[in-house]
C-alpha cells in the first residue's frame, strides 16, 4: 500500500504543476512510513518540502494555497497529531466554500496515517474518523487495500472539496496488485467478497480482518459478504443497504471506540432503510471505550476474527422466528432452513 500511495502522489505531481506536497518529514526522510520516499529528489524542494512541526500552521498555509489556485497535499505524521489543527480543519477548511456561496473551493488533501496494530503508544495510534465525518464540508476516505489505494488517492487529489485521507498504517506493507482502473467511483462502497447470509461492513485496516473472518465463517457454513466502505463521507447508502437487504443480517466493525463511533451512524441508517428485511438486530464490533492501550495490550483492544465471529453467532441463525400479529400479539412460526440461511423463512420480513 505504501508503494501504491507513493506512485499516486508521483503521478499527480507529474500531471499537475499546481500540486504540492509537504508536511512533517515528508521530504528528506521520505515520511515516517516512507510513503513519500524519493519524491523530493524527483520534484525538487519547491514542490515537495518539509514543514515545521506545527499542524495548525500546516493546514492554515494549505488553505491559503488552495484559495490562490494550488492543490496542496499535506501530511499529519500520526493520527492524533492532527488535533492541534482541529480548529483550522473544522472551522475554516470545511466551511469556506459554503461561507463564500461556492465562489471559493479548497482542493486540499490531508493525509493521516491512522489506526493501531503497529505497537505504537497513545498519540501515535488513534482512530479519529468520527470527528471528521461529523463535520459537513469534509470528504473522508480510507483505502482498505493496496488494490484500491492508488486510485482512491488520485481521486481525492482531483476533488475540489477538502479530503481527509486516512491511511491504515498497519496495512502499509500489505502486498496486492493495483487495480488497472478505478474499481469504483470516489464516493462508492465496494463489495470485496459476495455472500448470502450476513454482511460484514468495515473500512481501512478492518477490511483485511473482515475477509479473514469471512474465510473462517465459511468453514462453519456461513456465507459472509464483505463491504469495504472506502468513502465514509459521503456515505454510500445504496450499496451498503442493498447488501444488507439481501443477507438480512449485518455486523459493523471499526477500530475506534464504540460509544458514539461511526458504526453507530451506520447501524442507524441501515435500521431505518432495511428494518423490514432484517432477521436480527445489527451487531457492532469495535475498540473499547478507553484511551489507546500500551502495545502489549492492543491485540485485545482491536477487533479480531474471533470477536467478529462471536458477533455473527449472535445474529439468530435458527429455525424459530417471531411473527407479529396485529391483534393477538406475536406468535412463533417454525420452519425455514437452518444454519447459515436460517431467517429466510421470516414471514414478516423482520425480526420479532
Amino acid at each position: 500500500m505504501a508503494a501504491a500511495l507513493n506512485r499516486a502522489l508521483a503521478d499527480e505531481l507529474r500531471a499537475d504543476p499546481k500540486v504540492v506536497l509537504y508536511g512533517e518529514d515528508v521530504a528528506a526522510l521520505g515520511g515516517v512510513f516512507r510513503v513519500t520516499d524519493g519524491l523530493a529528489a524527483e520534484f525538487g524542494d519547491a514542490r515537495v518540502f518539509d514543514s515545521p512541526l506545527a499542524e495548525s500552521g500546516i493546514v492554515g498555509t494549505a488553505i491559503g494555497m488552495a484559495m490562490h489556485g494550488m492543490r496542496p497535499i499535506v501530511e499529519m505524521q500520526f493520527d492524533a497529531f492532527s488535533y492541534p489543527a482541529f480548529e483550522q480543519i473544522t472551522s475554516h477548511l470545511a466551511k469556506l466554500r459554503n461561507r463564500t456561496r461556492g465562489k471559493i473551493s479548497l482542493p486540499v488533501v490531508i493525509r493521516i496515517p491512522y489506526g493501531g496494530g503497529i505497537g505504537g503508544v497513545e498519540h501515535h495510534c488513534d482512530s479519529s474518523e468520527a470527528y471528521w465525518v461529523h463535520t459537513p464540508g469534509l470528504k473522508v476516505v480510507t483505502p482498505g487495500s493496496a488494490f484500491d489505494a492508488y486510485w482512491l488517492l488520485r481521486q481525492a487529489i482531483a476533488s475540489d472539496d477538502p479530503v481527509l485521507f486516512l491511511e491504515p498504517k498497519r496495512r502499509y506493507w500489505a502486498k496486492e496488485g493495483i487495480a488497472p482502473a478505478a474499481p469504483a467511483a470516489f464516493d462508492r462502497a465496494l463489495v470485496r467478497r459476495p455472500g448470502d447470509d450476513v454482511t460484514l461492513i468495515g473500512y481501512g485496516s478492518m477490511v483485511t480482518t473482515l475477509l479473514e473472518t469471512a474465510d473462517a465463517a465459511a468453514a462453519d457454513g456461513i456465507s459472509a459478504e464483505v463491504v469495504d466502505l472506502r468513502t465514509l463521507s459521503p456515505f454510500d447508502d445504496e450499496t451498503v443497504a442493498a447488501s444488507v437487504r439481501k443477507t438480512g443480517r449485518a455486523v459493523v466493525v471499526h477500530e475506534a471506540s464504540g460509544f458514539a463511533g461511526f458504526g453507530a451512524e451506520i447501524v442507524a441508517r441501515l435500521t431505518d432503510q432495511c428494518f423490514h428485511q432484517l432477521h436480527a438486530p445489527i451487531g457492532r464490533v469495535t475498540g473499547f471505550d478507553i484511551p489507546y492501550p500500551p502495545p502489549m495490550f492492543e491485540e485485545h483492544h482491536l477487533p479480531s476474527v474471533d470477536r467478529i465471529l462471536d458477533a455473527i453467532d449472535r445474529l439468530q441463525f435458527d429455525d424459530t422466528v417471531a411473527v407479529p400479529r396485529a391483534l393477538d400479539g406475536p406468535t412463533v412460526a417454525s420452519g425455514g432452513s437452518s444454519g447459515s440461511s436460517g431467517g429466510s423463512a421470516v414471514a414478516s420480513g423482520g425480526f420479532g
